[in-house]
């Protein structure tokens, strides 16, 4: 265990560096080029007065830094190579036990930057909800996960952290605390209430919460909250054990949620609303999705595009 906290710092990229050149005898450039990804990091955990600490970076934080790089026009390609840099340089702070976690763990190039996020159809949705054994002690608890979710396009973070009290049972809504300490109100469908509840009242009951986490919503067998990596590793079995082949993560039932809502029609500012996004644009990717699909319906369906097709 980690029994000292350390800080990014110019003395610890140095120790970094020597262990890049003695023991992995890297070239000069490659040397170089691991230095200046971590570097360029640390400049960007200063420019947010973000706390130094290792202990203290998460994955938010790397998927933050890959979105502001983005917003700087730097290419996937370019992206991908600082991505390999992190990832070099918390596997040398696990080594040397500096760390026990990896927030680069589940970041995986190329899905960087601001792409056409994958998504998940209704019907495999449904597939993987009707899937889980509500006989197993966390099947309710799993289940009540994946409808709030989807149900409510919530970020994992949200999840995780989402409270008894924040729930609105009467007037349908969930209290949410998202990036940067805002809140907002999220509708929640009778559906999904019903199933969080019988989670709530019914199995949760069963479990002892340690004192921190009295009201939070979703606990583990210890009575504490879930990490992001624990609803990762549930989303992942769930995907595998109904055979979806697709590259999904807890993200991917927002992405849906998105998706589905501006497919059918939805207001875009509303899901913007409901998503937390503080910038139009940022909601506006999905948009891109439900072009695919209008484009699709078209050739297949208008006649000039069906008249076009049978000449080739």
């Amino acid at each position: 265990m980690a029994k000292q906290s350390y800080n990014f710092s110019k003395n610890l990229i140095r120790h970094y560096t020597d262990y890049l050149k003695l023991e992995l005898s890297l070239s000069p450039n490659s040397v170089e080029a691991y230095q200046h990804d971590v570097n360029l990091f640390m400049q960007y955990l200063d420019s947010q007065k973000h706390s130094m600490e290792i202990n203290d970076i998460k994955q938010d934080d790397i998927e933050h830094f890959f979105a502001y790089l983005y917003d700087l026009d730097i290419g996937a390609t370019s992206q991908a190579r600082i991505l390999s840099g992190l990832k070099s340089f918390w596997r040398y702070l696990l080594q040397e036990e500096i760390t026990e976690n990896d927030p680069t763990m589940l970041i995986s190039s190329p899905s960087l930057g601001r792409h056409l996020p994958e998504v998940l159809t209704y019907e495999e949705i449904q597939k993987m909800i009707d899937s889980i054994d509500l006989s197993q002690p966390n099947g309710h608890r799993n289940k009540a996960m994946i409808e709030v979710m989807y149900g409510c396009g919530l970020r994992v973070s949200e999840l995780i952290g989402l409270q008894i009290s924040d729930i609105y049972r009467n007037d349908g809504f969930l209290r949410i605390i998202g990036k940067g300490s805002k809140e907002r109100l999220v509708p929640i469908g009778d559906s999904s209430l019903k199933i969080l509840f019988q989670y709530i009242e019914g199995a949760r009951l069963h479990i002892m919460p340690k004192p921190k986490f009295t009201d939070t919503v979703f606990l583990n067998s210890r009575g504490t909250g879930l990490t992001r990596q624990m609803v990762f590793l549930i989303v992942k079995d769930l995907a595998e054990k109904n055979g979806i082949t697709k590259t999904i993560s807890p993200h991917t039932f927002r992405h849906s949620f998105a998706t589905h809502l501006l497919e059918g029609g939805a207001n875009l500012l509303a899901v913007q609303q409901m998503l937390g996004h503080s910038s139009v644009s940022t909601t506006e990717i999905y948009t891109h999705i439900s072009d695919e699909l209008l484009r699709d319906t078209l050739t297949t369906y208008h006649p000039r595009f069906k008249k076009n097709q049978s000449k080739e």
